[in-house]
């Protein structure tokens, strides 16, 4: 009987997946390039394959192949796949996809398991559960994330308003100073550089940081990170619109300023990691 080394192996399940799986994968690249929401989909595959050629090396004496655990995860794949094919009439095109991608990456973690085993898994398990980003959030989840980014938005820019003595009130995602009524748009909610953001931090944390904790609470940061951006951008923009020009409420800082309020959020991020990196090397000394 014929034995095939584990990367060939590995390299044949995942073959017999594209084969099968192609177009769920190829609908979900289309989507990232056409849908701001879903763009960080773009960054999973790149950043996975870095991070797993990365620490390839240090595998090599962890590889025993794992066929029970491996051929568990693929028996999951399998009945997603079938019971989304048989599903498919009930299902709307967006759980379709994400049930689709779901079953895909589920397929692809249990052939690495399978083919290199549960140790050498688990020493790589934050490439390998990042390849869950690759699944798409199905329009009503995504609805409600940009719901609470909305809302967090416009409590971060209330916070601010109230901060320096201008007079404010809310009402859901509307907020009104004297001169002017803001509403927090779907648009504003700025839910691809969050999702960036995020990514980000997500990454700075697996590299960088050791317990943790400490790479839960970057992560935590992110998100309230990505909120206080939203809300202010809100505040400057509102502020710059009703005390030095209106042309502010409709111009470049409105529509193409999102970066400038991103790389804020970053270089804040940035400091607390420095500030979470010196805890980590005490700890650890």
């Amino acid at each position: 009987m014929i034995k095939f080394p584990p990367h060939l192996k590995f390299a044949i399940l995942v073959g017999v997946s594209l084969l099968v799986g192609w177009p769920f994968l190829l609908d979900t690249f289309a989507l990232a390039l056409r849908d701001d929401a879903y763009t960080h989909i773009l960054l999973i595959l790149p950043i996975s394959a870095s991070l797993l050629f990365l620490e390839w090396r240090s595998l090599q004496p962890m590889i025993t192949p794992s066929v029970r655990t491996g051929s568990a995860f693929l028996a999951i794949a399998v009945l997603l796949a079938v019971l989304v094919r048989g599903w498919s009439g009930f299902l709307s095109s967006d759980v379709r996809l994400s049930l689709g991608m779901l079953a895909l990456v589920i397929w692809w973690v249990g052939s690495f398991v399978l083919c290199f085993g549960s140790r050498a898994s688990r020493s790589i398990l934050f490439p390998l559960c990042f390849l869950f980003g690759l699944v798409p959030f199905p329009r009503f989840v995504l609805n409600e994330i940009v719901h609470l980014l909305q809302h967090g938005s416009a409590l971060a820019a209330y916070m601010l308003f109230t901060a320096v003595g201008v007079p404010v009130a809310q009402d859901g995602i509307l907020l009104t100073i004297p001169g002017l009524t803001v509403e927090v748009a779907q648009e504003c909610s700025s839910i691809r550089s969050s999702s960036m953001l995020l990514v980000t931090a997500m990454v700075l944390a697996h590299l960088l940081l050791r317990t943790p904790w400490r790479k839960g609470l970057l992560i935590g940061i992110a998100i309230v990170l990505s909120i206080a951006k939203n809300g202010l951008r809100i505040f400057t923009i509102a502020l710059l619109g009703t005390r030095v020009d209106p042309g502010y409420l409709t111009g470049r800082l409105h529509h193409q300023g999102g970066i400038v309020f991103f790389t804020i959020a970053l270089l804040g991020l940035f400091l607390f990691l420095w500030m979470l990196r010196r805890g980590d090397d005490v700890s650890l000394a």
